[in-house]
């Protein structure tokens, strides 16, 4: 159940870095940049893979089925 958590909340933690990179470059639009190039920019930064990476981690931890002991909701 700790580990859940733990995973969880690092997901979370990693997705907001990547939520507010996402919303920080947005302000490229003002500098002339189209949607398309926008996206080909921030797929490249490592934060945009945090985004990813905490997204698989908090599917993981609520979709994993749980052990023998714990509870299910």
């Amino acid at each position: 159940m700790l580990g859940r958590i733990f995973l969880f909340i690092n997901g979370f933690i990693l997705m907001v870095i990547g939520f507010s990179t996402l919303i920080l470059y947005i302000n490229l639009f003002s500098f002339g940049y189209n949607f398309k190039e926008y996206l080909c920019y921030v797929i490249k930064l490592p934060e945009f893979y945090y985004l990813i990476i905490g997204f698989t981690l908090i599917n993981f931890s609520v979709l994993k089925k749980g052990g023998k002991y714990e509870k299910r909701l």
